[in-house]
């Protein structure tokens, strides 16, 4: 890789380190090449990106990003997992690491938090922005829905009982 080349993949990975709401940082020594496919089609459907670069060009594009605290983690073969969802990344992560174990997440940061092993794992546990979206939605439309059944209600009520009364004037 000549100059060039390297200055451009620094560029990159310093745009990924400011953009992204999480990165994870795992090694995957021993995964095969089908496992790293699975591992990124995975993050593709979780609007994620998988990207594999060398330590010493990823620690160059990390000076005085948010997310400096990750330099630690990059040594052997590091893979980086990041997406602009503050969850997606780490949830794929995690998803994949129960079913691979050569693929062993080390640590990542949330914007400038440093998170470890365990930190990870909580991140992957919370509801992704879509989740959110959709438990704010509910909550907006269903003061909407109550007001318009206690509307309802009273006439509803008033027609069960003059059902009841017709019945039983009927039945006497």
């Amino acid at each position: 890789m000549d100059r060039a080349q390297k200055e451009k993949v620094v560029d990159e990975l310093g745009q990924i380190f400011e953009s992204s709401g999480v990165v994870v940082v795992a090694h995957y020594t021993g995964l095969t090449v089908a496992e790293m496919q699975d591992l990124r089609a995975r993050a593709r459907a979780a609007d994620a990106s998988v990207r594999v670069a060398k330590n010493r060009l990823a620690k160059i594009a990390l000076d005085g990003k948010p997310c400096e605290s990750i330099a630690g983690y990059l040594t052997g073969m590091t893979v980086l997992t990041f997406s602009e969802d503050p969850v997606a990344a780490a949830k794929v992560s995690e998803e994949f690491a129960k079913g691979n174990p050569k693929y062993q997440i080390l640590g990542g940061a949330m914007g400038e938090n440093a998170l470890d092993r365990a930190g990870v794992e909580a991140v992957s546990k919370m509801p992704s922005r879509d989740e959110l979206i959709a438990q704010i939605a509910s909550c907006i439309g269903a003061p909407g829905s109550n007001i318009a059944g206690a509307i309802g209600a009273p006439a509803s009520n008033i027609a069960s009982i003059l059902s009841t009364i017709e019945e039983k004037a009927e039945a006497a």
